[in-house]
This record gives C-alpha cells, structure tokens and sequence, in this order.
C-alpha cells in the first residue's frame, strides 16, 4: 500500500491533519496533566543539572545513580530555601494585621461616604448589601479552607514527583537517547543528535539566564524599594523576581499585589506612586535590555505566540502551564526549524520578521496572487 508523502497531499487535507494533530496533542495534554506537567518540569530540570552530574560522573568517579541523586538534593535545597524566604517575609507580613484590617476599614468608611454622595446610595442598603455577601463567603469558608490543604498537599506531592521523574530521566538518559535513535530511521540519527543537543544547550541557556534575571530583579528592586523607604521591600522584590518569570501576565501580578499592600500598610500616595514607577521601570528595563543580554537564546518567540502559549498553557495545565508556555513552545520550534516539513510552522512561532523580504505581489479582485515570471519558450529548431 502506498502512502502519499505528506507534502504531496493536497493543502486542505494537509490542513485538516494538522487540526486533527493539534486537536489530539490539546486533548492528550488536559487528560494526562497529572503526568505530563512533573514529567516536563523534570525534563528541565535533568538538562539543568546534567553538566553537575557528568561532573560528578567523570572526575569524582561517582556511580550515575549517586551522581543523579546529589545533583537532585541540591536542587531541592535550592528550591527549599528559596520557598523559605518567601514564606518568612509572609510570616513578617501577617504581624501586621491589625494595622492592615485598620487600613482596610478606613478605606471602606470613605469608599462609602463617596458613593453616598456621587450616587445617592444609602450607606445602610450598603451595608446591607456587603454583609450578604459576606454571609455568603463565610459559609463556603469550610469549603475553601478544605480546598486550601489539598492545594498545599498536591503542591508537595507535585515536587515530589517532579524530584523523582528529575532522578530518573538522569539515571536512564543513555536509555532514552537510544530509544529515541531506534524508532526512527539510522539515516535520521545524525538529525536526532542535532535536535538533542540544540534543545540541551537552549533550556539550559534559558533556565539559567532566567535564574541570573531573576536575581538581578530580586536585588534591584529590593534595594529600590528600601532606598525609598518602601516598608516589605524585599518581599516586594521577591515577588517581582520571581513573577517576572511568567511573560507579561507575572509583571501586572506583582505590581498589584506590591500596590495592594502598600496601600494597606497605610503608605502616602506618594510611595505608593513609587512603588509603581519602579515595577513598570524595572519590566522596561528587563524586557529591553536584561532579557536579551541574559537570557537572550538562538530560538526567539514572538510576543504573539508568547502571549497565547502563556494563555493556553493556563487554561490546560494552570499555573504550572504558564510557566511551562515558553519552554516547551522553544522545544518545539527547534524541532520545526529541523524538519522541512515543519519550517513554516517554525517561522511562525519565530521572531525573524525583520529578515524576511516581503514577496511582490499582485491584487486581482480581492485575492492575492505571486507575480509569476514570464514562461519563455525555447525556440523551435528549423529545418535546414
């Protein structure tokens, strides 16, 4: 049985492959999230850590499985202390309660006082109305804090897994790599080693650029906010940092978030105006010059593709998709810049827009047509 290759199909069955392809990867992705999110987070995390364990392989003459566990533990350790540092400054944050409940209230009286008197509404049927709903709150409140400890032990049980998966992707990557050059035809293997090593040096390049961004935002705006006599200032810059890691949408969090709680601790309105400026400040400053120079790899996303990864990825997988987005759409274009049938796909998800020469083009009733060159026939030969 002889099957067309896929460029020779027509474009409307080529098209409707790729629905039925994109629309099987969407479906498989929701159903299988509980597997596939630690299973990528893993993946990331081995080709972060695969230099340490090579090292620990080669000159500390250490077994694989004993390098693949060091180089997990501390890993972990990483992550353990920096979720220490967010929780004490939560811890710092809930000392002043009082003061912010205070705040809260006083901001409440004038916001009614306000709508009093632009919009003719009682303060009573105001009141009123905010304690229904509060009445409605507080009765779901069994409810949230249940759902509160589950998110925190499914929080747990998700590193776990995503340690394990990390520990064994290490331990069996000789495997994988085998497997992968065995179901694929031999004369593809130079192809496939390719593709590897690109995805390896680029996420590697990637994460610890983003590491290295995320530090000198951390810093900047921690020594930012105190200068200006921000109270939290470090929190604050903990929070842009760390939010900063999720394109667009993380920025617009920590900004909220900053100018909540300085709103809260009863700040002037002038801080709370700074605390403003330096968050928009440094986002410019992150995305024009610290982005490109440090975290600047050979695969680039366009801002599009970027914000619709981020989107979608939070739709199928949540907040771990968001930061999953950008990685995984990186992957994918290195493999569609490799594959010739895949290159469109490819310069779409690029950001070469400024290298491509616009086609000269002709319009005939609505419809665009590619200016054809001229068909010159050979001359006919005469007989003598």
């Amino acid at each position: 049985m002889n099957v067309p290759r896929y460029d020779k199909l027509p474009f409307f069955a080529r098209m409707a492959l790729i629905l039925v392809m994109l629309i099987s990867i969407g479906y498989i992705a929701i159903i299988g999230k509980e597997l596939l999110s630690p299973l990528i987070f893993a993946l990331l995390f081995s080709i972060l850590l695969l230099p340490l364990a090579n090292f620990l392989e080669r000159k500390c003459r250490l077994p694989r499985p004993a390098a693949a566990g060091i180089s997990v533990v501390l890993l972990l350790a990483f992550l353990v202390t920096l979720m220490y540092l967010l929780g004490s400054q939560f811890t710092s944050l809930s000392a002043d309660y009082p003061m912010f409940k205070e705040q809260i209230l006083t901001s409440i009286k004038t916001l009614q006082a306000w709508i009093n008197t632009r919009f003719h509404y009682d303060v009573n049927k105001q009141l009123e109305t905010v304690t229904s709903s509060l009445t409605k709150l507080l009765g779901a409140g069994t409810a949230a804090i249940g759902t509160v400890l589950i998110s925190l032990s499914s929080i747990l049980l998700f590193l776990v897994f995503i340690m394990l998966y990390t520990f064994f992707l290490l331990c069996y990557r000789k495997l994988l790599m085998k497997f992968l050059l065995d179901i694929f035809r031999e004369e593809n293997a130079a192809a496939i080693y390719e593709i590897t090593g690109q995805i390896q040096m680029v996420i590697r390049q990637y994460i610890i650029g983003l590491l290295l961004e995320m530090a000198i935002v951390v810093g900047s705006c921690g020594i930012a906010f105190y200068a200006l006599g921000i109270k939290y200032a470090f929190l604050f810059g903990l929070l842009t940092g760390m939010l900063n890691i999720i394109p667009y949408i993380g920025i617009f969090t920590a900004l909220v978030i900053s100018t909540l709680i300085t709103f809260a601790t009863g700040a002037a309105a002038s801080k709370i105006f700074l605390v403003m400026v330096v968050v928009i400040s440094m986002h410019l400053i992150d995305s024009n010059v610290l982005l490109p120079l440090v975290v600047g790899s050979k695969v680039r996303i366009n801002a599009l593709i970027t914000v619709v990864g981020v989107i979608f990825g939070e739709m199928m997988w949540g907040i771990p998709g968001m930061f999953l987005a950008l990685p995984v759409i990186a992957m994918a274009k290195i493999i569609f810049d490799r594959v010739e049938t895949l290159k469109p796909w490819g310069a779409l998800l690029g950001d070469d827009a400024k290298n491509i020469k616009p086609a000269k083009v002709l319009t005939r009733r609505g419809f665009v047509l590619r200016r054809q060159k001229p068909v010159v026939e050979a001359p006919q030969k005469t007989e003598p």
